[in-house]
C-alpha cells in the first residue's frame, strides 16, 4: 500500500467572489505544486477548508485533483466529516476515482471519548477495501478531540488498511510515541510546518505542510539536503522555511495563503464567508515582508 512521504502539501481551496468552488483554479494549483517538486498532495483537510465545504464540492474537488494529477504524484484526500455517514461516502469516492489513499480527522468539536473515535476508526476502515490505504489524523486544537497512542494502536491492530497518522501538534514526545506503533512500522507525517527537519531526523516520514501549497521550495530543499545527508544544508534551510511559515501566520489564516499565491502569480480566489479576504494594506505588508525573505528559482 502507498504511503505518504516527503513534502506532503496540504492544499487550499480556490472560491470564486460569490464563494463558489471553481475548478479550473484546484486544477492549474495541482499542475503548480507538482511543477514544484511535491512529493504528495492532501486535498480538502484543514488548509482546504473542509468544513466550509459540502459533500457535492469535497467529492468535485477531489475528482479534479486526482484527474490532474493523473499519477505523477501521490494524492490522499482528506474525507473526514462531521459524520460518519458523509465521512464514509467520502471514503469510498476517493477509492472509487482513484485516489492513493485517504486521511480521516478525528470526531470535530463535540467530545468524543476514547471508545468511541476508536469505533469511529474502525467503522471508516471496514468501509473501503483492506489495501485502501488510510492515515488517522489529529488535530486537536481544532478538532477538540485528541487521538492517544494506545487508541491509534488499536485501531491499527483492527484495521489492515490504517498505515500511519498525521500528527498536526508540535508534542515531539507524542510524535515518539505514534513512531512506536507497530514496533516501528507506522507512518507518521508531521502536521507542523516548521519541524520538518527534526520529524526526519526522529524517523518520521515527511510533513504535510499547508505553508508548501504557497512556498513548496524551500520545504522540498529541506527534505532533499536530508536525504543527501547534508545536514549543515538542511539546517540551513529549515530557519529558512520556518521564517516563511512566521510571516504565513503557519495557516491560522487561510487568507494569508491566498494572497501570497496570487502574489506569485497563482490565483486561488476568495475565502468563503464568515472569513475575509485581507484588507488592501494588509496585502502590501505581506508582500513587504515576502520580499525581504531568501527567493529560491
Amino acid at each position: 500500500m502507498k504511503r505518504l512521504y516527503g513534502v506532503t502539501t496540504a492544499m487550499v481551496t480556490p472560491f470564486d467572489q460569490d464563494g463558489q468552488v471553481n475548478l479550473e483554479k484546484v486544477a492549474k494549483l495541482t499542475e503548480f505544486l507538482i511543477s514544484k517538486g511535491v512529493h504528495c498532495l492532501f486535498p480538502l483537510g484543514t488548509t482546504g477548508e473542509m468544513i466550509r465545504l459540502s459533500v457535492p464540492e469535497r467529492k468535485a474537488i477531489a475528482e479534479t485533483v486526482v484527474k490532474t494529477a493523473a499519477g505523477r504524484v501521490t494524492v490522499f484526500i482528506h474525507a473526514g466529516t462531521a459524520t460518519l455517514d458523509d465521512t464514509i461516502a467520502l471514503a469510498r469516492h476517493a477509492h472509487e476515482i482513484g485516489a492513493d489513499g485517504i486521511g480521516v480527522v478525528t470526531p470535530l468539536f463535540l467530545g468524543a471519548n476514547d471508545r468511541e473515535m476508536e469505533e469511529y476508526y474502525v467503522a471508516v476502515s471496514a468501509s473501503i477495501p483492506d489495501d485502501f490505504p488510510m492515515y488517522l489524523y489529529n488535530i486537536p486544537q481544532c478538532a477538540s478531540n485528541d487521538l492517544k497512542t494506545d487508541v491509534a494502536q488499536r485501531v491499527a491492530d483492527r484495521c489492515k488498511n490504517v498505515v500511519g497518522v498525521k500528527y498536526s501538534y508540535p508534542d515531539m514526545l507524542r510524535t515518539n510515541e505514534y513512531l512506536a506503533i507497530n514496533d516501528g512500522s507506522f507512518s507518521v507525517m508531521q502536521g507542523a510546518d516548521r519541524l520538518l527537519l527534526p520529524a526526519l531526523a526522529m524517523g518520521c516520514d515527511g510533513v504535510i505542510s499547508g505553508v508548501s501549497c504557497v512556498y513548496p521550495e524551500p520545504f522540498v530543499a529541506v527534505y532533499n539536503a536530508y536525504q543527501e545527508k547534508d545536514l549543515e544544508k538542511a539546517r540551513a534551510l529549515q530557519r529558512i522555511a520556518i521564517r516563511y511559515c512566521e510571516v504565513l501566520k503557519s495557516g491560522s489564516n487561510m487568507s494569508y495563503f491566498k494572497e501570497a499565491l496570487k502574489l506569485r502569480g497563482i490565483d486561488v480566489g476568495f475565502m468563503r464567508a464568515p472569513q475575509l479576504d485581507l484588507p488592501a494594506e494588509e496585502v502590501q505588508e505581506l508582500q513587504r515582508k515576502l520580499s525581504e525573505l531568501p527567493q529560491f528559482g
